[in-house]
């Protein structure tokens, strides 16, 4: 039998692909549909780049990944939380609030005990302070030039009379450093201590200011805890000095005052 002649390799390579159903495809660019055969480069003989089923630019094929292989998710990085507000910071007593509620005072040192203190707006032996100390009973002050109320923090004011009107604080100046004050309201005792003694002159803006402060004799200097100032008048230092000016309420120029600070709080008896 006489040879059969070499078939072209372009040729073989062609055969090939065309038997492995690697001819047909899915519609290209020009809109060819699916299952036409479409054409092909075949390389020149030797040359080893792979075929493009579209006749473009070689390309290499897509391996499927086999069936089961689970997908991994791509990674999501997490949100941040959102921003939680922060806790309102506590508002400090508001001295001008009214305060309606009288509080009763004792002094066990001197042997009293039960007297009423009366809330009202305004500023140490005013005239609605002195009309209220004519009573018989002491009063304390609150709002801008006034103090605070009872175991707040800040400077209680309270003011009653030493010879008229019974004179409920006719013994105030015999007491010492360490004595206890008690002051009761809205069912809450609370016990101040007796820390020093400051005298007032109504003729000097300066040792109102003080009496007056905040802090006791420091006028500016913000609070950091309950204090008390328990005040009287000096009539009689005064008269013994030759010191008769009086004031338009009829107050004397000098008062004496005690200071403490607060010890403690518990409920009242």
């Amino acid at each position: 039998m006489p040879a059969m002649p070499a078939l072209p390799t372009a040729f073989v390579l062609a055969s090939v692909l065309a038997g492995a159903g690697l001819l047909a495809g899915c519609a290209d660019d020009g809109g060819r549909a699916a299952g036409r055969p479409a054409a092909v480069s075949v390389p020149a003989a030797g040359s080893s780049a792979p075929v493009s089923p579209s006749g473009s630019a070689p390309v290499s094929p897509s391996v499927p990944a086999p069936a089961g292989t689970p997908t991994v998710p791509a990674a999501v990085s997490p949100s941040a939380p959102a921003a939680q507000p922060s806790p309102a910071a506590p508002s400090a007593p508001d001295t001008a609030a009214a305060r309606s509620e009288a509080a009763t005072l004792a002094i066990p040192s001197i042997h009293l005990a039960g007297l009423s203190v009366v809330p009202y707006q305004g500023t140490t032996d005013d005239g609605p302070g002195t009309r209220i100390q004519n009573r018989g009973v002491a009063a304390s002050p609150y709002g801008e030039q006034g103090g605070v109320g009872p175991g707040e923090v800040g400077n209680y004011l309270v003011t009653a009379h030493r010879l008229s009107a019974g004179g409920p604080l006719r013994d105030l100046p015999s007491v010492r450093e360490g004595d206890v004050v008690l002051v009761t309201v809205g069912g809450t005792e609370y016990e101040y201590v007796i820390t020093g003694t400051r005298s007032t002159s109504f003729r000097s803006p300066g040792s109102l200011a003080e009496q007056r402060a905040a802090v006791p004799g420091r006028p500016g200097e913000s609070a950091v805890q309950p204090m008390i100032t328990i005040s009287t008048c000096a009539t009689p230092e005064d008269n013994a000095a030759g010191n008769r000016w009086r004031d338009a309420n009829g107050n004397p120029e000098h008062r004496i005052d005690k200071i403490g600070v607060l010890r403690a709080t518990r409920p009242a008896a």
